[in-house]
């Protein structure tokens, strides 16, 4: 039988839920238990394939094809797991299913309402993932008290229920910090759990995020009026890197809380990889430049697992990733007054200026589609590399899979002896780099921006 493990947050949005949510994915694999991660959106858009990324972010893109919210990428960063369509719901494809379900005669002419007809396809949902797996994390995007998130709030309420000694409810709020008077204030956080207890919801373990640490003083005082034990009032602290997320929280005891609250016999996590990798990245001492240029750079959320996958080879690497934005279309004048600073360029569906630029004054250039108009060829696909070319070199085989939300087009590559480096692909590589494992193509980007150093 699966544990259910729901996070969901209070007081304000943008907490980090999905990195707390993914950072307990990674604690729980490594103490050898199999999970799965999913996330539950609001909003009525049926995935977030048609979204403007200047408001919602980038979409990520899964194996078999599904769009999804940014945090499924944090996911699989964190957990090194390829997730699916059972891993993405939205309020938009929650409602279409119940409509269909009702015109094709499925409820027998009763009146559709909420409850039960609404919740019991997210539970369906949320239960369908649960197959195979040793633990759930189901988060829930929104923050609590918002109309939109309450039949996911619901549903949850209902499988509690159903499956008290299976379930747990992770709750991430906000502990702001007044520097007037120089203390920490924990009444949001007792007001965004009484909203949850109005919903029939309890926490069992409260998350804090602050960016200074939490007295324990503090945490007594939440734990007291909040219902929960006390270690069960763990500290999120804003940290440096983001990788180093799951050490801070299994230091502060979230694995450990989880396991014990759900009866999980497990051993303790073996961390050594991980404690590796963010040892490489507090180690870094260079630092590359790299021009990201594209349509969406003012929100750089909008290019998320560009420059997450750009990190992960600087962290193999050893070097540090300066990102210089550029709007595609500004980059004449961003040229002119960075050439001396760039050590490479990526270019997002840029224009045929931008790899003029890099074949002229030989700069590393990687080309990737801008992520558009793709809906006949998205997902996993299939590519066959030219014996001896640049991509062979770099991923080793002539044969490789590639997740694409693109038209198809070519791939463009320049030997050695006409270019440094010069790739253009028609697929999306930084949906597959992993921080313990950069993609190839960005590490053989940033190998040959670091050469300088050499």
């Amino acid at each position: 039988m699966a544990k259910y493990i729901f996070v969901t947050g209070g007081v304000v949005s943008g907490l980090g839920k999905g990195i707390t949510a993914a950072s307990l994915g990674r604690l729980l694999k490594q103490r050898g238990l199999k999970v799965l991660a999913q996330k539950l959106d609001p909003y009525m858009n049926i995935d977030p394939g048609n979204m403007n990324p200047l408001q919602h972010g980038e979409v990520f893109v899964t194996d078999d094809g599904t769009e999804t919210d940014l945090d499924l990428g944090h996911y699989e960063r964190f957990m090194d797991e390829n997730l699916s369509r059972l891993c993405s719901l939205t309020s938009g494809k929650v409602y279409s299913q119940v409509l269909e379900n009702e015109r094709g005669g499925k409820y027998r002419g009763a009146t559709v309402q909420v409850i039960p007809h609404v919740t019991s396809v997210i539970k369906d949902f949320i239960i369908a993932g649960s197959k195979d797996v040793d633990a759930l994390i189901v988060e829930i995007g929104g923050t609590v008290g918002d109309i939109e998130s309450q039949p996911f709030l619901e549903a949850i309420r209902q499988i509690s229920i159903e499956e008290r000694e299976n379930c747990l409810l992770i709750h991430v709020t906000l502990v702001p910090y007044l520097k007037a008077s120089g203390e920490h204030k924990s009444k949001p956080t007792q007001h965004s759990v009484k909203e949850l207890r109005m919903l029939g919801l309890t926490p069992d373990i409260i998350v804090t995020r602050a960016d200074e640490a939490i007295s324990g003083g503090i945490k007594d005082k939440i734990a007291l009026f909040c219902n929960v034990k006390p270690d069960c009032v763990v500290e999120n602290m804003s940290i440096e890197s983001l990788y180093e997320v799951p050490l801070m929280l299994h230091d502060n005891g979230l694995d450990r809380v989880v396991c014990r609250e759900l009866k999980l016999d497990t051993p303790e996590p073996d961390l050594t990889e991980w404690c590796s990798m963010v040892s490489k990245i507090k180690n870094r001492r260079n630092v590359v430049k790299i021009a990201i240029v594209g349509k969406y750079t003012k929100f750089k959320d909008a290019y998320l697992s560009i420059l997450e996958a750009l990190t992960h080879a600087g962290i193999e690497i050893g070097v540090n990733i300066d990102p210089r934005w550029c709007r595609d279309g500004d980059f004449e004048d961003f040229a002119e007054a960075e050439l001396e600073n760039l050590d490479a360029i990526v270019a997002v569906g840029a224009g045929e200026n931008v790899r003029a630029f890099a074949r002229e004054k030989a700069i590393p250039l990687l080309g990737l589609p801008a992520g558009e108009s793709g809906k006949d060829n998205i997902g996993s696909r299939r590519y066959t590399l030219e014996e001896g070319s640049l991509l062979h070199k770099l991923y080793g085989e002539t044969e490789i899979a590639e997740r694409c939300r693109c038209k198809p087009h070519e791939i463009i590559a320049l030997p050695a002896s006409e270019h440094r480096f010069y790739a253009e692909v028609p697929f999306n590589p930084e949906f597959k780099s992993r921080p313990n494992r950069a993609h190839p193509l960005f590490l053989g980007l940033i190998r040959e921006a670091a050469k300088k150093f050499q």
